[in-house]
C-alpha cells in the first residue's frame, strides 16, 4: 500500500504510528501541542493521544534535553522537536556532555533512547538562526547518531527507525522540503537507518549529499545530461555513521567525485567524507574529490540565501573542473 504525502505528512504519519504502536514513546516540544508546531509536523496529535504523551514544553531547550534524558531512563522514548536549527545551541551541553555520554558512562546499562528531530537548512527566506545547518558539531560527537531524509518514504521510515534505537539520534528535517510530495510506501522499509542509497545511475562523476541537497544534485544531474556527462547521485541519508560501501564502489566505476552541502566547508562533515574516499579510493581517483558547500560566513540575510546556497550551476562548475583533469 502506497500513499502520496509531502514529507511533513510523512513525518506526521510516521510519529502517529509509532505512538500507537509503543505507548513509551511521547513527543516534547515548543509549541508541539494544539498550533501542532511551526511546520504543523505534530498537527492533531496532541488531540489524539492527550497532553500526557504530546506535551507542549517551556520555551527552554536545555530543559527540554534534560527532561527527556530522566525520562529515557525511566523507560521512556522521547521524541524531541527543537523548534529551529538555530535554536538547539541553549541544549547543546546537554545533548553533547550528558546525553551522547551516559551508555559509555554506564558501560552499556544505561541506555538513551532519545530523538532529537531538528528543522534545518536554508530556502524558506528567513533570518539568523532559522537557516543554520549544524550537523558536524553532532557528526563530531561520539555517542550520537545523526540521520537526514531526502524524501516523503526516508521520512516516514526513519523517524520510525530512529524512535526504535536505542542510541540518542539527532533527526534532520530539511525543512525547505516539507512540502515536496513522494510515494510512500506504507508496508515496509526500503533501507536500514544507517544506508546510503544510489538514487541515479551515472558512470562519469559520483555527486554525494543529504537531505535538501538531494534535490540540488539530481536537478544538477539532469543538466549535465543534456551536456552528455552521466552523473552519479547517491543520498548519504544517514550522516553519523556513515555508510561508505556505496559510495567507494560508486567512485570505483566514475574515478570522480563532487560533495555538496549548505553548512560552511571548513571542518565539515564534506571534508571528513572527502578525506575518507581519497584515502580508501585513492588508486580508483582520476581527480581529488572536490567539495560545494556554503560559504565560511555566518548564514546571511535572505536576500542573499541565493548566493550564498550551493545551486546546480555551482555543482555542475564542480564538475566541469573534475573532468577537467
Amino acid at each position: 500500500m502506497t500513499e502520496n504525502l509531502p514529507i511533513s505528512r510523512a513525518l506526521n504519519a510516521g510519529l502517529r504510528r509509532a505512538l500507537e504502536t509503543n505507548d513509551r514513546v511521547l513527543l516534547m516540544g515548543e509549541d508541539i501541542g494544539p498550533l501542532g508546531g511551526v511546520f504543523r509536523v505534530t498537527e492533531g496529535l496532541q488531540k489524539d493521544f492527550g497532553p500526557r504523551r504530546v506535551i507542549d514544553s517551556p520555551l527552554a531547550e536545555s530543559g527540554i534535553v534534560g527532561t527527556a534524558i530522566g525520562l529515557a531512563m525511566g523507560g521512556f522514548r522521547p521524541v524531541l522537536e527543537i523548534q529551529f536549527d538555530g535554536f538547539v545551541f541553549p541544549a547543546f551541553d546537554q545533548i553533547t556532555s550528558q546525553l551522547a555520554k551516559i551508555t559509555n558512562r554506564h558501560e552499556g546499562a544505561v541506555r538513551m533512547p532519545v530523538v532529537i528531530r531538528i528543522p534545518y537548512g536554508g530556502h524558506i527566506g528567513a533570518v539568523e538562526h532559522h537557516q543554520e545547518s549544524p550537523e558536524a558539531y553532532f557528526t563530531h560527537t561520539a555517542g550520537l547518531r545523526v540521520v537526514s531524509p531526502s524524501n516523503a518514504n526516508d521520512a516516514y521510515w526513519m523517524i520510525q527507525q530512529a524512535i526504535d534505537s536505542p542510541d540518542p539520534v539527532v533527526f534532520l528535517e530539511p525543512k525547505a522540503k516539507y512540502w515536496q510530495k513522494g510515494e510512500v510506501d506504507l508496508e515496509a522499509p526500503a533501507l536500514p537507518l544507517h544506508a546510503s542509497r544510489i538514487v541515479r545511475r551515472g558512470t562519469d562523476v559520483t555527486l554525494v549529499g543529504h537531505g535538501a541537497m538531494v534535490t540540488t544534485l539530481l536537478q544538477a544531474a539532469a543538466l549535465a545530461e543534456s551536456e552528455g556527462t552521466s552523473c552519479e547521485v547517491i543520498d548519504l541519508r544517514s550522516l553519523s555513521p556513515v555508510d561508505y560501501g556505496p559510495l567507494l564502489d560508486s567512485v570505483r566505476r566514475t574515478g570522480r567525485m563532487v560533495y555538496a552541502q549548505e553548512a560552511p566547508g571548513f571542518t565539515s562533515l564534506g571534508s571528513e567524507i572527502a578525506a575518507t574516499v581519497m584515502e580508501k579510493a585513492f588508486f580508483a581517483l582520476e581527480a581529488p574529490v572536490l567539495r560545494v558547500s556554503g560559504f565560511d560566513v555566518p548564514f546571511p540575510p535572505a536576500k542573499l540565501e541565493g548566493t550564498y546556497l550551493p545551486d546546480a550551476d555551482r555543482i555542475l562548475e564542480a564538475v566541469d573542473r573534475s573532468l577537467a583533469y
